[in-house]
């Protein structure tokens, strides 16, 4: 959707669940000399001011990445600790990375970046912040790029999708997409990441991809912590085909820097 703005939210609690888990594969994958491909259906801008009015407004990154460094829930050898650290010093004190520049902080020369952006401010914003980097910046739908570059080259790959999920049908477009990318491209890794509502919007994709016998599924959830009768996001969900082996601690250290926020 071309109405939605991620710089409202940069830095949330879902956004730490997903950079988390999202800097985990990374350096797990890296782990492995040869070269790989990264995919990213809705990249938005890549880079995010915490200190700009549209964070301001939501006080979401208050809430979130900033509250946990503060209270030093984020241990400074974890990976995303690592691209915000390289994001300030390139970018200034107070930027976060998108997704983007979580993967571009993380991967190698020898590895290739394909983003997807529709919104025309954000990709032009998207092209400012990967600037200089192996990246390929594509202004065109999400879905439809993600199926048409599948398989790329390098064939070891990661993909990330990440919608604003504005439209409830969103939810069985991305597992539909996910299906048909595993039948192209069946060497990917594939993280998809969904908000945890009150309606359970969530629940028919988590079945549909359940049903389709896609391999080394992997499923998890953080619910945060919320003031009674509060509104929004209960919490944060992720589900990964081809989950790398090995990777599971990495997840589960990722997921405990938020453990000032979550729900008991």
């Amino acid at each position: 959707m071309l109405s939605y703005q991620h710089g409202y939210h940069a830095g949330c609690l879902a956004d730490v669940h997903k950079h988390g888990a999202l800097a985990a594969l990374c350096v797990r994958l890296c782990e492995k000399p040869k070269p790989l491909s990264y995919l990213e259906s809705h990249a938005g801008r890549g880079l995010y001011d915490l200190s700009s009015p549209e964070a301001e407004k939501t006080g979401e990154a208050k809430a979130g990445i900033l509250r946990l460094i503060a209270e030093g829930a984020v241990p400074a050898d974890q990976p995303l600790a690592r691209a915000i650290r390289q994001t300030e010093a390139t970018f200034g004190q107070g930027f976060y990375p998108g997704s983007p520049l979580v993967a571009a902080s993380l991967l190698r020369s020898q590895d290739v970046l394909h983003l997807m952006e529709l919104h025309p401010q954000e990709h032009a914003a998207l092209r400012r912040a990967l600037k200089g980097r192996n990246a390929h910046i594509h202004r065109r739908d999400g879905y439809e790029g993600l199926l048409a570059i599948a398989p790329p080259t390098p064939r070891r790959g990661l993909v990330l999708i990440d919608p604003s999920y504005e439209v409830k049908t969103e939810y069985l477009q991305v597992a539909e997409t996910v299906i048909a990318l595993n039948a192209r491209w069946p060497q990917a890794t594939v993280m998809i990441w969904y908000p945890v509502l009150q309606a359970g919007l969530h629940a028919p994709m988590i079945s549909r991809l359940a049903s389709a016998g896609l391999p080394d599924m992997t499923r998890r959830e953080v619910r945060f912590h919320l003031a009674p009768g509060a509104a929004g996001m209960r919490g944060s969900g992720l589900v990964i085909v081809n989950t790398p082996w090995g990777v599971e601690p990495a997840l589960q250290s990722a997921e405990r820097m938020l453990a000032p926020a979550l729900a008991p």
